[in-house]
């Protein structure tokens, strides 16, 4: 029995590793991948969103180009934008947000000038009628 579990848990370790490190990949203007960014700790900034249900069709297309927004404010190392995996419901998976934003920076001026920017601060203000609730995990790896 232990050894199924360790197996189990070797396999994803290994098929998460493969994910994080080809985040990069994906887009060609981000050139580091998220695990080598300076050889360094980086800062994961993973924000959850909820969207407000009776969004029209409209607001639902729009709303991707928040993203596109944050995208281009400096500091960024590499990002992600994803919505909830139809994993396995369990007590632990909250699959209950709408989507997630996930940016990697290389130190901690970097986030604080991303939180502070401009450009940060336009498109949330734009987007934040669309959603009902955020939450925002920092995390220094």
């Amino acid at each position: 029995m232990e050894r199924k579990f360790f197996i189990k848990t070797l396999g994803v370790s290994l098929a998460t590793g493969s994910i994080i490190s080809s985040c990069a990949a994906q887009d060609e203007k981000k050139e580091n991948s998220p695990l080598e960014i300076g050889g360094e700790s980086v800062i994961v900034h993973s924000v959850y969103f909820w969207l407000r249900e009776d969004l029209t069709e409209e607001e639902q297309k729009e709303f991707p180009q928040f993203f596109e927004a944050l995208k281009k404010v400096p500091g960024i190392s590499a990002y992600r934008v994803g919505k909830p995996a139809p994993t396995t419901k369990r007590d632990v998976v909250d699959n209950s947000f709408s989507y997630h934003w996930l940016a990697f920076f290389e130190n901690m001026d970097d986030i604080n000038t991303y939180e502070k920017h401009p450009d940060h601060l336009a498109a949330a203000e734009k987007y934040s009628s669309y959603w009902t609730r955020v939450e925002v995990r920092d995390s220094l790896t």
